[in-house]
């Protein structure tokens, strides 16, 4: 089915008053200039020994070498501080500012670039954490704390200063801070990463858009199929077949369109627009 498919559905589903739901991944940052984590760039030495980006982002790993995961992630931070919302994220955050209530934005992606191009906090449930942002690593509390912006950039081979050890360290206890992200070896949790919120979510969906994700980890599958166990509608956006793409078609008036974030997100955000005016 086309783009105009699409369209005519959503404006169905928006002047049913649907609930529309939005789960992005990769792909969809990747199209900013942000490398996909499983990519060849995510590799990283420590000493003599090459380790897989499953293998840095671990609390196995971090347990055993706080500060190389640090440098590791400083290192990815200034990837995502350099890169600019795309005409994708802008999209998202144009459906959110006409949808509203009926808009909910769940995304995979901790490089902060949703809220940057104005989608907002309150209407985005980021389940994998945000990478400008830490813990403390002993759960002495479950605050949040921005980490500070004067920290610099790593490169690989680098090491943290004696500045960078403090700042990285709870203002309450003193251990070590850690990133806030979900690790490999970690489970989703409702109060760190909106287990419960993006599930409730997703019950109530009418229509679901996937973006860039083909569902690696376990709560964006759970996501899918309770959307389509409960009768909702479900669009697939990515570059490559996938098997949220293979969801999609399969299931009741589902899409699958093939081509990039930017392009079709903006098509759907002008549908929408054109549908609230008409409203």
């Amino acid at each position: 089915m086309s783009i105009a498919s699409a369209n005519q559905l959503l404006t169905e589903v928006i002047q049913g008053n649907g609930s529309v739901t939005v789960l992005t991944g990769a792909g969809i940052s990747a199209e900013s200039g942000i490398p996909t984590f499983r990519g060849p760039e995510g590799f990283w030495i420590i000493g003599s020994k090459e380790y897989h980006p499953q293998e840095m982002a671990t609390l196995a790993m971090f347990s055993r070498n706080p500060e190389a995961v640090w440098v590791w992630y400083l290192y990815r931070m200034d990837l995502c501080r350099k890169a600019r919302p795309n005409a994708g994220h802008r999209a998202l955050a144009s459906m959110e500012f006409h949808l509203k209530n009926q808009f909910t934005l769940i995304t995979q992606n901790v490089d902060n670039l949703h809220i940057l191009a104005g989608n907002s906090l309150s209407r985005t449930l980021q389940i994998h954490g945000n990478i400008f942002q830490a813990r403390c690593a002993s759960a002495c509390t479950d605050d949040i704390f921005p980490l500070p912006e004067n920290l610099p950039p790593k490169a690989k081979g680098s090491m943290l200063t004696d500045s960078e050890c403090r700042q990285l360290k709870c203002p309450i206890c003193g251990s070590w801070l850690r990133p806030h992200v979900l690790w490999f070896d970690e489970t989703y949790n409702e109060r760190h990463y909106h287990f419960n919120t993006a599930l409730e979510t997703a019950k109530r969906t009418r229509l679901l858009i996937t973006v860039g994700t083909a569902g690696a980890t376990t709560l964006p599958n759970h996501i899918v199929n309770l959307v389509l166990s409960n009768g909702g509608l479900m669009f697939d956006i990515n570059v490559t077949d996938n098997p949220f793409g293979g969801l999609a078609m399969q299931s009741r008036q589902g899409i699958f369109i093939k081509g990039t974030s930017s392009e079709a997100l903006v098509a759907l955000a002008r549908t929408i627009a054109s549908a609230q005016v008409n409203l």
